[in-house]
């Protein structure tokens, strides 16, 4: 196949964040530059945003039958290279005072973006797994980048390793699940199940359809799928876990909207019961664990299952009601959550080094008197998982009721409610441990110039989600018009 500028020009955002990893690459070769690296990265990723979001209004190409830049695409491709940007600059402060070479680390976070902008991409089981094993490989670096901390009870490199092999784990579900659907139908692409059915048995199409389910809820953290996460979480280094959190769920669960609109995948009634069992045990475990944490990342972790349960309530919904409204509260939702990750992972960024993360909550109880910006950014995030109103979580989780409601979900509504009721309460701990007076007055590690950008990017965030809470009509109008593109 010739490729033309036309279908050149809506690859411009893949092949700037290409771009900029390989010219990290060439600079680490040429010359060490630690703020060098960060700057080409950083500014690599702008670009690469910027040009997404100008290309958005009037794009949709199927680029190869491997990719299709549409507004969708292009919509998570503007928040995955913004967010991995903000983790880039989150980044530079916290290794800077590391013990060894920190400029690959950059190198690794620009190719785990390419790999997450391919998944957004991706319309076909083949572009599906290389992205997905080019993000998953760089995480398993960054994962276990400061090789020689000792911060926490689970080690990076431990961390590392029980990532990739549970990763690899899931993988081989989700190719083997591919497998069945190319003997089945002899082409990889997602719409191929729909067609298929022809001479061959229900129970064939259900078994693949569930063995690529299994993969992608391993990497989304969904029960019983999700023992992995709170480890991984902990001993990883807190930019590293925040990728993980955010651009590694988004650019997941982009995947599976994608293939269980097209596939048609919830046609089948004992995938819907599968989906929805693993809904209320996400939500359920996820929040009931969490109660039992005192360390930060592992709250925020087994938080991270529960709203990847809410979400799947509305992918469920979206085969019941006609419409998109459940495709535009995934897409709202998903925007939320990273924001709303983004924000919490990011002021324990600021307040940690690589060399003392502040990762219990013991270590946060007076914040709010030794600094009362992060303290209230900090809170309003956790009011957003929550869901409180005026916060970008309420509107997020409002759109998912009602798409709930509208399918006649109450099952899984009750199990949203009560889940939320349980979340509360770990959320208000750690807002009543930055507001009880702390007894160590030892400075925070943040005073320094390099932190000024950090406090700039949670300022952004901080504003996204009150703005957002209040006035979301803009950023519906965006949302229901790019959701008739799935």
């Amino acid at each position: 196949m010739n490729m033309t500028f036309n279908d050149l020009l809506p690859l411009m955002p893949i092949l700037l964040v290409t771009a900029t990893a390989v010219l990290a690459m060439v600079v680490i070769g040429i010359r060490r530059s630690y703020a060098m690296t960060a700057s080409i990265t950083i500014t690599g990723l702008l670009l690469a945003a910027v040009m997404a979001a100008i290309l958005m209004p009037g794009t949709n190409r199927q680029v190869t039958p491997l990719l299709i830049i549409d507004q969708y695409s292009l919509f998570f491709t503007v928040i995955i290279c913004a967010a991995a940007m903000f983790i880039a600059i989150f980044s530079f402060p916290y290794l800077s005072n590391l013990d060894d070479d920190k400029e690959e680390y950059f190198l690794l976070l620009g190719i785990a973006t390419i790999g997450a902008v391919v998944m957004v991409s991706s319309t076909h089981f083949i572009s599906t797994v290389l992205g997905l094993e080019t993000l998953s490989m760089s995480l398993y670096g960054m994962v276990a980048y400061p090789l020689h901390s000792k911060n926490s009870a689970t080690h990076p490199l431990e961390a590392s390793v029980k990532y990739l092999v549970l990763s690899a784990a899931a993988s081989g579900f989700m190719l083997f699940g591919m497998a069945l659907v190319y003997a089945q139908t002899g082409t990889l692409a997602f719409s191929s199940l729909l067609s298929a059915g022809a001479g061959i048995s229900e129970g064939y199409s259900i078994a693949a359809l569930l063995l690529i389910s299994a993969g992608i809820a391993f990497k989304l953290s969904l029960a019983p799928f999700h023992m992995w996460t709170p480890d991984v979480y902990e001993g990883s280094p807190l930019p590293a876990t925040t990728y993980l959190a955010t651009i590694g769920k988004a650019a997941m669960f982009v995947v599976l909207l994608r293939f269980v609109e097209i596939s048609g995948a919830l046609n089948f009634t004992s995938v819907v019961v599968v989906f929805s069992l693993i809904a209320v045990l996400s939500i359920l475990a996820g929040n009931l664990l969490a109660l039992l944490q005192n360390n930060l990342k592992r709250i925020l972790a087994y938080s991270s299952i529960a709203h990847m349960g809410y979400l799947l309530i509305a992918v469920i919904a979206s085969f019941f009601a006609e419409g998109t409204i459940s495709i535009e509260a995934v897409t709202f939702y998903l925007l939320a959550y990273v924001i709303m990750s983004l924000g919490a992972f990011g002021v324990a960024s600021v307040v940690s080094t690589s060399k003392s993360e502040f990762d219990d909550i013991a270590d946060y109880q007076g914040l709010f008197w030794r600094a009362p910006w992060l303290a209230a950014i900090f809170t309003c995030m956790l009011l957003s998982l929550a869901g409180i109103p005026l916060t970008v979580g309420f509107i997020a989780k409002f759109y998912v009721f009602m798409a709930g409601v509208e399918s006649g979900l109450w099952v899984l509504l009750a199990a949203l409610v009560i889940g939320s009721g349980i979340g509360l309460y770990y959320y208000l701990r750690i807002v009543y441990c930055m507001l009880t007076p702390a007894t160590d007055k030892t400075p925070l590690p943040f005073s320094g110039v390099e932190s000024l950008s950090s406090h700039s990017v949670l300022a952004i965030l901080f504003v996204l989600l009150l703005v957002l809470g209040v006035y979301p009509a803009p950023v519906m109008a965006i949302i229901e018009t790019i959701s008739a593109f799935i």
